[in-house]
């Protein structure tokens, strides 16, 4: 039986006893059903797996005692940030589970001239708390010892003042993924357009602050398709598909 990898945002020594917060607590109890003395993992982002067991669970919550460190784990060979377009619910959530199954390294959700999604302030912090969920899901099922940061939403013109030089996809680019060059350095910014892609204005501004269109193929991927394509290239050029 496969031992379950859950994630847990605090400190973790061996000999201690935590508490499990209220996601993990209902996902051991009611998704799971495990009971006391059954066997878990527990990470923190850190890097390093530790060897758990079930000390205590009940409807008002669950505790665990860490045993000893299982295993180190290393960042992806090229950490990538992906800045991606907000498109609707589920074609959202799956890019972003898909993106941090394929190693990226931190993710932004960008506002753009053809965001068909308009949230407000309380809207945005709740579905920022779901995406967040999505990322530690994906982490605990990938097997990653590194939490990758999802970083605030934001408008791609902000986005594009603060990540200077990258790639951008855009299906009538010149250039293709496989003929550019590799990154100078170990990180790379990777800009994905929302549903109904980049508009030309926004397209000119990325092409000003030093990204590059590239193409991945003669088709046209859909919001949620184009970063996982991306990223496998990516990874098979550069990164640790190699």
């Amino acid at each position: 039986m496969r031992v379950p990898r859950i994630f847990i945002d605090q400190p973790l020594q061996p000999g201690s006893r935590v508490q499990l917060d209220t996601r993990a607590h209902r996902y051991v109890s009611q998704a799971l059903r495990l009971r006391v003395g059954q066997r878990l993992i527990l990470f923190n982002g850190d890097g390093s797996d530790f060897d758990a067991t079930l000390s205590h669970c009940d409807r008002k919550g669950c505790s665990v005692d860490v045993e000893t460190a299982v295993s180190t784990g290393h960042p992806t060979a090229l950490q990538v940030h992906l800045g991606i377009g907000v498109s609707r619910g589920e074609r959202m959530d799956f890019a972003l589970q898909k993106a941090v199954e394929l190693g990226v390294g931190s993710l932004t959700p960008l506002f753009s001239e053809r965001s068909v999604v308009q949230l407000g302030a309380q809207r945005l912090e709740r579905r920022f708390s779901h995406w967040r969920g999505i990322v530690i899901s994906a982490c605990e099922q990938s097997g990653r010892h590194h939490l990758p940061e999802l970083r605030p939403a934001v408008a791609l013109s902000d986005w594009l003042a603060a990540h200077r030089g990258g790639l951008m996809l855009y299906h009538r680019a010149t250039q293709s993924l496989a003929d550019s060059p590799p990154p100078s350095r170990p990180a790379l910014n990777l800009l994905i357009g929302p549903e109904g892609g980049l508009s030309e204005n926004e397209r000119a501004l990325a092409l000003a602050n030093e990204f590059v269109a590239v193409r991945l193929g003669p088709r046209i991927l859909r919001t949620e398709t184009a970063p996982i394509a991306a990223l496998a290239a990516i990874q098979v050029l550069w990164g640790d598909f190699r």
